[in-house]
């Protein structure tokens, strides 16, 4: 992987799979790397962003990366002008999405930079909760508006009422005015989840930078246990299952969730019991809104919310209901979270030598725990219950193509970028409008391309880093949520191909030691295979999976930081847990046992 200089591959002496040669015609041109910016783009470093797009994009899906490439970097250096970071540069490369951190090191420009981002940053901070408030009102009318939005077929001939009001704007015109807002919409949400997250970050990371110099020994999971214990939006969904659950037993219709065998036949089964209906009403009353939560990251199509597949929810009330029926607690160990909490804060404030050192302690924990809960909270609007909707309504806009034949399926419109959907409308209408042939057999042509490039890449085996290794990493989002730093960049380097190590090494998440039989999923629907006391090891968790969270023993991820969802959740649950292994699900196979050491960030292989 690296040469003796230290260096990951060059990004332009990446090779295609077999068989995906050309498969630089799936997205635009300026998501490539070229000759034009070879000079900067190979002496950069580059990491593969697994978090959010662990598979070769489709097309279309490129509306999440190009927006985080835009507004989260404007968010940075125009709006914000973070002291000491530039945002985040994005490249496609073989279908996979790599990024960038660019970072300030000269001390003048970052006092320049200082002096802009003070008040600015101030102004949010002195008026948080404000803010926030308004913030959410902002995410649901951006939320509101989307499911405003109706895609409905071109007509064979336009109404004759329409025609005797005088209503010149047809078909045509309500289909792209429609779509010019839906990608509207789109850039709406993406700037409202940019717009107080870094923030959010830089407090954190402003808490902990005070706590490295007064205490030199602290671990990172010591500074993360001072803001731990905090409810969050994002396991309001997980309570509510484990409510359903709860009412499942009590009115005795636990047996077909627990047996299982996809939504239609457990809904059927329980509606024939006595206390079925109520159920069920108890059911349809928390779908909305709590079941608009992605079974993935929701950054891409494939994530479908519960909503689109009762069966996942299902599933984990089902597992729910047998913990129930052995007499286990379903919930969080808040409490406990809480006072362990309090005695590390305690404890470490005591150790400070002045009142004005702990009075500026107090300040910054304060701060930390004030913006904490919208580090989390800004996914629930955003990605589950924006980003599901979202994706249902570009298939609106699919099925519009499909009713005349124009794609063979609905599902075809991921194969192009939003872009290149203007275009394909713009043939389908045209056709349609002069009832001529259109050029719908050059679109299916090239998405029958598309796909088989697209399925060529998965073959591919994507390395964690190329380019140049950096002098230092202190873009905040790179190592508080990627956990990307120094460390994990030598560990790369010196990893190999990543397999059969023995001994893995990451961020040290959540404190604790277990040990226990690996469980290495890569999927949501991989989730029922967990059984009670093993170790979680996957490429990354996602907010839905949290009830598997309460019969594990440990978790570990290849990607994260300490604010990563993994190990959020496992502090939340007092998991132990190791993110940002890097290569755990390629070391560690199912079965194996491995001992977890969440203090130290210490993954090992105990037998073969």
């Amino acid at each position: 992987m690296a040469d003796d200089g230290g260096s990951f591959q060059n990004p332009f002496e990446v090779t295609p799979p077999e068989g995906a040669e050309g498969w630089e015609r799936l997205y635009p041109y300026y998501s490539l790397f070229s000759e034009d910016r070879r000079e900067v783009e190979e002496n950069q470093f580059w990491f593969w962003d697994s978090m959010h797009y662990p598979e070769p994009m489709y097309p279309f899906d490129m509306v999440m990366p190009e927006q985080t490439w835009v507004i989260l970097n404007q968010n940075t250096t125009r709006y914000m002008v973070v002291p000491t970071a530039r945002g985040i540069d994005h490249r496609v490369v073989n279908g996979y999405v790599y990024i960038s951190p660019n970072t300030v090191t000269d001390q003048a420009e970052i006092a320049r930079r200082a002096a802009e981002f003070g008040p600015r940053a101030g102004h949010y901070f002195s008026n948080w909760q404000t803010l926030y408030d308004q913030w959410v009102e902002k995410a649901k009318a951006t939320r509101e508006e989307l499911e405003s939005l109706s895609f409905p077929p071109l007509p064979d001939v336009e109404p004759l009422a329409s025609v005797q009001a005088g209503q010149d704007q047809g078909a045509v015109f309500g289909l792209i005015s429609s779509y010019n807002r839906l990608l509207e919409n789109i850039a709406k949400i993406g700037h409202l989840h940019f717009e107080m997250l870094g923030l959010g970050y830089g407090a954190y990371v402003t808490f902990g930078d005070f706590c490295r110099t007064a205490f030199p020994d602290i671990r990172d999971q010591t500074i993360a246990q001072m803001v731990a214990g905090i409810d969050i939006l994002m396991f309001r969904p997980d309570d509510e299952l484990k409510k359903l659950a709860t009412r499942a037993v009590e009115l005795g219709v636990g047996g077909p969730i627990k047996q299982g065998g996809g939504a239609e036949t457990v809904l059927a089964a329980v509606g024939a019991l006595e206390g079925g209906p109520e159920w069920i009403a108890e059911l349809d009353r928390s779908r909305e809104p709590w079941f608009w939560f992605a079974t993935g990251a929701g950054m891409t199509h494939e994530d479908p919310a519960w909503n689109d597949d009762l069966g996942f929810p299902l599933d984990l009330i089902g597992s729910y209901i047998e913990k129930l029926e052995r007499g286990e607690q379903l919930e969080r160990p808040l409490e406990t979270v809480e006072t362990e909490r309090d005695r590390v804060t305690a404890e470490y404030r005591e150790l400070l030598p002045t009142d004005q050192d702990r009075q500026a302690f107090d300040d910054l924990v304060a701060l930390a725990r004030m913006v904490y809960p919208f580090v989390e909270n800004h996914n629930f609007y955003c990605e589950h219950q924006h980003h599901t909707r979202l994706w249902n309504k570009v298939r609106e806009v699919g099925a519009v193509f499909a009713a005349r034949g124009f794609f063979d399926d609905a599902e075809d419109i991921w194969y192009l970028h939003r872009f290149e959907v203007y275009q394909a409308m713009w043939d389908l209408m045209a056709g349609w409008a002069t009832e001529t042939p259109d050029r719908g057999a050059y679109w299916r042509r090239e998405i029958a391309e598309r796909k088989r490039i697209r399925e060529a890449l998965k073959q591919w085996s994507p390395p964690p880093a190329l380019g140049i290794v950096p002098e230092n990493l202190t873009e905040p989002f790179t190592v508080m949520l990627w956990g990307v730093s120094d460390d994990t960049v030598q560990r790369w380097l010196t990893a190999g191909d990543g397999t059969n190590l023995r001994e893995l090494q990451g961020v040290a998440a959540s404190p604790g030691v277990v040990e226990g039989p690996a469980r290495v999923i890569f999927s949501p629907s991989q989730l029922d295979e967990v059984q009670a006391g093993e170790v979680l090891v996957c490429p990354i968790t996602a907010p839905s999976w949290a009830p598997v969270f309460s019969k594990i023993a440990g978790a570990v991820s290849d990607i994260g930081g300490i604010m990563a969802h993994a190990a959020i959740v496992s502090r939340e649950y007092g998991l132990p847990a190791v993110v940002g292994t890097g290569f755990g699900t390629k070391s560690i196979k199912t079965g194996q046992r491995v001992r977890v050491d969440g203090g130290r960030g210490i993954v090992t292989v105990l037998d073969d």
